[in-house]
């Protein structure tokens, strides 16, 4: 196979450098050859259609696409070239083993100690903001739901209901606007739950600005203007977003943002310590959020990361534990019980009774699954069609602020009319609510509806779960749930900080009870739990969206309480993962392919044994001698922009021809060879420069994470004619395959040690072509209504 590589060799070198390239995968060159794969020049835009006559199967039953000239937006079989990987397989040059034998064990055992203490510190900071969060959310919600009952109650007995409508809508836009202005001019990846920015870090994938403290500024800011503004929203998805930045920035010890550096913990400043702390925060937002530190590690575990051990798993459940502690303090002592520590996380969703069931009433339980799994299908495609909706017209900042102050009015309109319109009155004896609206209802009652919407949506699930059976009308509670249902799959999405989990907990309580009701209707003898199938029907509901089983069960599990709710809560959301899968994915997933993300799935894809690397491997590859001139470093370095250079054995003198392919050496990364040139560790002037510096692994920690660009640096004429011994810094023994190798075989290798470059040698370990995640991500599985196959995606510089 290793003769169709060549054939594209002869003259790319002069034709590539008039291509923009804006990736670390290497640029990929059209070739005449049948047995290589179609690759697309990244310079070229393309487009592809879903009519059959535009599709065709390539010669390993793959499905292409033939290259148009334009993208559409919105669509989900591209890749962007423009996301990089993390350089999470340690580069083990001699400047390490240096640091290693001088420092020896005392120093691994600091670093170990130093960890532990980190995660500690994780986990408080972490609860702290979750703290925050929460009491903003209820003291600022307090107020704007007393006032706008006093207005309701002044002007509904003078029949002018309006301004108390006219208050309630420009309240709503008043607070929405200043986190979405916030979200679309400061900090436009702050937007949403930031869970899928989260996952596609923890997979290996440099996301940018995705854990930097303006994020975490804005996040909590903007989550807190989501929820008291009323929109269809949770805090409990940004406080996981909100503890992978915290530890993105405790554990590196300095602040790029403010450019300080506290000069600590310098050891961990490498993509491999770092992206370890990240899932760590990560769990940790998970636990503060919902009180659950097994479910949080279970998260990081199922949802995110890639590359796990057992000392990790350690460290991640301690620092959950101490988030869940921490928060259970502050909340317990904020509301007036130091001693008792009843607040474990933010969703609070009450003490649940055991509830006993029946042997027959498991057929109910996968039958309120199935409904999960439809009804999440059918949120995931409203809301994909809303996405790609705001892609193709919504772009300016402006545009989005406007579109997130008309759903905030919209939230608001939607609940008024229900409260008008469907006069749904209790006694007001059984209140659960703070603010108990008369309304039209006779004296000594209170509007039911009223009291679900004049409150966060969070207390509303704990309505839903622990109201007795007659507490709501069934006509109520269907406006209510399709009312609901539209606006949250509207809202997610929307230049503001909110996530998914509370709105379908409280979408999926609603239908739980209401198919209750229905099931009380049809067997009137028995006496029905309407707490257990709402708890049921939200667990159906938010596992049909987002299809985590594992996770979901333990975090609803450790949320409730109850242990003995295991089993209906398992069958319920397997079932719905089934079901809304059969249709389409998650909706994580789903905005990660709108993102044109390459992320690495579980596992490789099925039937790709004969694809070989010689047919995936980018080809020519630019590789450096191990004692090379700087001048020319500089100029490859300007020319493209790739990531990662081999080093290879320099032409011998007595050579009668140049060979194409050099024998391997090495493996120096970009950022290794601009450090390199910027502190002038050059060959020439050893005696001098290097007498007054240490030339050690800190010269590169000191630069991480934003190293400078080629552009920035200066060079004299007389330094271009240097030259720089790449040996004592390049990685020695790099992880190779020959380009023999299967697709399956270099996957598992990408997706189980992090890497980011995989040269392939051929016989004689000559270095013949490169792989990197994009080239091994293009090859993606489809699942569609029981079918599925495997497609070759476009990667595209455009996106």
């Amino acid at each position: 196979m290793s003769h169709s590589s060549t054939s594209g060799l002869d003259g790319t070198v002069s034709s590539i450098s008039n291509v923009e390239t804006t990736s670390d995968t290497a640029q990929l060159i059209n070739t005449e050859d049948a047995s290589t794969s179609n690759y697309t020049q990244l310079n070229k835009s393309v487009n592809f259609e879903d009519s059959d006559d535009e599709e065709f199967h390539g010669s390993h039953g793959v499905r292409r696409r033939q290259a148009q000239q334009k993208i559409e937006p919105g669509s989900m079989n591209v890749l962007s070239a423009k996301y990089e990987s993390l350089d999470y397989d340690t580069c083990e040059n001699h400047l390490l083993l240096d640091e290693e034998r001088k420092r020896g064990y005392p120093f691994v055992v600091w670093k170990d100690i130093a960890r532990w203490f980190i995660i500690l510190l994780i986990g408080i900071a972490t609860a702290l903001i979750a703290f925050t969060i929460d009491i903003c959310i209820e003291e600022f919600s307090k107020i704007k739901y007393r006032e706008l009952k006093k207005s309701v109650d002044k002007y509904v007995v003078q029949d002018r209901l309006y301004i108390p409508y006219l208050l309630w809508v420009l309240s709503n836009i008043c607070i929405v606007f200043i986190g979405s202005m916030l979200v679309a001019y400061v900090e436009p990846v702050a937007a949403g739950s930031g869970i899928p920015q989260v996952k596609c870090y923890l997979n290996g994938l440099k996301v940018p600005r995705v854990v930097r403290f303006k994020t975490l500024v804005v996040k909590t800011v903007g989550v807190i203007t989501a929820v008291v503004g009323g929109l269809a929203g949770g805090k409990e998805g940004p406080m996981i977003h909100s503890g992978a930045v915290v530890a993105a920035g405790i554990s590196q010890g300095k602040s790029t943002t403010f450019n300080k550096d506290f000069k600590v913990f310098q050891y961990f400043r490498e993509d491999h310590e770092k992206r370890d702390f990240v899932s760590a925060g990560a769990a940790a937002g998970v636990s503060a959020a919902f009180g659950a530190p097994i479910g949080g590690v279970l998260f990081s575990l199922e949802e995110g990361t890639s590359f796990w051990n057992q000392a990790l798993t350690w460290r991640t459940f301690f620092g959950t534990v101490v988030s869940t502690f921490t928060l259970n303090c502050a909340l317990s002592a904020y509301h007036g019980r130091p001693g008792e520590l009843s607040y474990p996380g933010l969703l609070n969703l009450g003490k649940m009774e055991p509830f006993p069931f029946q042997f027959y009433e498991l057929p109910v339980f996968m039958f309120f699954g199935a409904v999960g799994g439809l009804l999440g299908a059918l949120w995931n495609h409203i809301n994909y069609r809303l996405t790609v909706f705001r892609i193709k017209y919504i772009g300016s900042p402006w545009l989005r602020v406007v579109e997130a102050c008309l759903v905030a009015a919209a939230s608001a309109t939607c609940g008024f009319l229900m409260m008008f319109l469907l006069n749904d009155c209790r006694p007001l004896g059984e209140d659960p609510t703070k603010v108990p609206l008369q309304l039209f209802c006779a004296d000594g009652e209170y509007n039911a509806l009223a009291a679900i919407w004049f409150q966060t949506p969070e207390a509303s699930v704990r309505s839903f779960l622990h109201d007795p059976i007659g507490s709501y009308k069934p006509w109520s509670l269907l406006a209510f749930v399709i009312s609901y249902f539209l606006l949250s799959s509207w809202t997610f999405g929307l230049s503001v900080s909110s996530g998914l989990f509370i709105p379908n907990l409280l979408t999926g309580a609603a239908w739980g009870r209401l198919l209750a009701i229905m099931i009380q209707y049809m067997l009137p003898s028995n006496t029905i739990n309407p707490a257990k199938y709402a708890l049921v029907g939200a667990a159906a509901q938010l596992g049909g969206v987002v299809r985590m089983t594992i996770s979901l069960t333990v975090i609803i599990i450790e949320t409730t309480g109850q242990i003995s709710n295991a089993l209906p809560i398992i069958i319920t959301l397997v079932v719905a993962k089934w079901v809304g899968d059969f249709f389409n994915e998650g909706i994580y997933d789903i905005h990660i392919q709108l993102a044109a993300v390459p992320l690495l799935p579980w596992e490789p894809p099925p039937l790709a044994h004969n694809i070989y690397a010689s047919e995936v491997m980018s080809h020519p590859v630019f590789t450096l001698r191990t004692v090379e001139n700087v001048g020319h470093i500089v100029e490859l370095l300007k020319l493209v922009s790739y990531n990662g250079f081999p080093v290879v054995d320099p032409p011998l003198a007595d050579d009668v021809e140049v060979t194409t392919y050099k024998r391997l050496r090495g493996l120096i990364l970009r950022s290794q060879l601009i450090v390199l040139i910027q502190n002038k560790i050059y060959n020439e002037n050893a005696n001098t420069t290097w007498s007054n510096f240490n030339v050690d692994m800190n010269m590169f920690r000191k630069e991480y994470p934003r190293f400078p660009s080629i552009d920035e640096l200066n060079l004299a004429d007389w330094e271009k004619t240097c030259t720089i011994d790449l040996r004592p810094f390049m990685n020695p023994s790099p992880y190779t395959l020959p380009h023999r190798a299967s697709l399956p075989r270099m996957f598992r290798l990408f997706r189980a040690l992090g890497l980011r470059h995989l040269p392939i040698v051929n016989d004689v370990n000559e270095v013949v072509g490169m792989v990197t995640r994009k080239d091994i991500a293009r090859y993606r599985v489809w699942r569609h209504r029981g079918h599925m196959g495997m497609e070759e995606l476009i990667l595209s510089s455009e996106i």
